[in-house]
């Protein structure tokens, strides 16, 4: 168990649509609506934006508009953190890497500094991804100053023994932006859910809205309690949801319903 915290989290979640390969405009419009977020009256300690929000599934032109090595992504969030003392969960953008795609989160503190990166381990095949992106290799959990959590995009929600791996790790939460679109809002938000309650952790997930192409993207960006009680969620607008989790109760739930502690696995894995 981590120590206790001092203070509860205010979370902001960016859910905007997103223009399918205009790398500029989406920049712009996502530093636009940070700096909103930053402004509120409660000032949020962390921001989290979607999946992919630099390019969309711009996917038949990734080559030519994925970030070299992260590069402008990682300068804009850095100096955004810093500049605002914000801690920033950068959703993913599509992450150039020599001749290869990848779908990448990056994470600031509020001193500016990459904490954690991930890259997307789970592609999605009904929308190509395979064809075009190139897996990640590596589970991914990074501290948020008085927590610890656990790095996840989109698709991976529906791999329980990944959530299970960084619920093991002592991830508290899991962050989840996504591109996740209709017809599958029900799939949606019961896997979100069941990823809170098996594992007893915040999730905190931020789905785009919008339409590309011929898929609708219908939001409901949520924010989840260990309980698996929905503390906030988005309808289908572009919208600035914030919440708040306590960061003990993570702990106080694990404490009263005990399932790490009831595992078996060596039955479970043969």
């Amino acid at each position: 168990m981590t120590a206790k915290a001092e203070a509860p989290m205010n979370i902001a979640l960016i859910q905007a649509d997103i223009e399918i390969g205009n790398v500029k405009a989406n920049m712009n419009k996502m530093l636009d609506m940070m700096k909103k977020a930053a402004s509120a009256n409660t000032k949020p300690d962390v921001i989290v934006l979607p999946e992919l929000w630099n390019t969309g599934y711009a996917l038949d032109q990734i080559q030519n508009i994925a970030d070299p090595m992260g590069q402008e992504t990682s300068r804009m969030l850095s100096e955004f953190a810093k500049e605002h003392r914000i801690q920033i969960v950068g959703g993913s953008v599509a992450e150039r890497v020599e001749d290869r795609i990848y779908n990448t989160m990056y994470v600031f503190n509020r001193d500016g500094e990459q904490v954690a990166k991930y890259s997307k381990i789970h592609l999605f095949r009904l929308m190509d991804e395979e064809k075009h992106l190139e897996a990640g290799q590596h589970t991914v959990t990074f501290d948020l100053e008085q927590i610890k959590a656990g790095a996840s995009i989109c698709y991976d929600i529906r791999f329980p023994e990944f959530m299970r791996t960084l619920a093991l790790a002592d991830a508290q939460v899991l962050f989840v932006p996504a591109q996740w679109p209709h017809p599958r809002l029900h799939h949606w938000r019961t896997l979100l859910m069941a990823r809170a309650i098996e594992n007893q952790m915040y999730v905190v997930a931020c789905n785009r809205v919008g339409t590309s192409g011929d898929t609708d993207f219908f939001g409901h960006s949520m924010i989840i309690d260990p309980w698996g009680e929905v503390i906030v969620e988005g309808d289908d607008q572009e919208v600035i949801l914030t919440g708040t989790i306590d960061c003990n109760l993570p702990d106080e739930v694990r404490g009263r319903i005990p399932v790490f502690e009831d595992r078996r696995p060596n039955l479970y894995f043969k």
